[in-house]
């Protein structure tokens, strides 16, 4: 059952990005951007938590998850070190995401000739 929910929550979270451009006329850079913020501010408010604790890995994968990340590592660190943690967190939860896009990127521009 835990499979069906995380499918569904990821997918449905998916379909609301696919409609925001095809029916608001949004670039993918600008759904990414409203995602990752919607994470920020729905996990600031308690609501993505239940999502998490809910759907799993169909709530964190997508990217509004990252920036739930964010917001929890920011939380976290604020109640350990005070205003420091707002400039620390957000990279102590996320490093190692930023750390292996950055890593492939780099991997794959190796191999592969950009068009341009």
């Amino acid at each position: 059952m835990e499979y069906v929910l995380a499918f569904l929550v990821g997918g449905i979270i998916c379909v609301l990005g696919q409609l925001a451009m095809d029916i608001g006329k949004f670039s993918p850079i600008h759904v990414m951007s409203m995602f990752v913020v919607l994470g920020a501010f729905l996990g600031s408010i308690g609501v993505y938590d239940w999502l998490v604790s809910f759907a799993g890995a169909g709530a964190i994968l997508p990217i509004s998850g990252f920036g739930y990340a964010l917001m929890d590592g920011v939380t976290a660190n604020i109640q350990e070190s005070g205003l420091l943690g707002i400039g620390t967190g957000m990279f102590a939860q996320t490093g190692v995401s930023l750390s292996a896009a950055i890593l492939f990127s780099f991997l794959i521009s190796l191999i592969f000739k950009p068009k341009g």
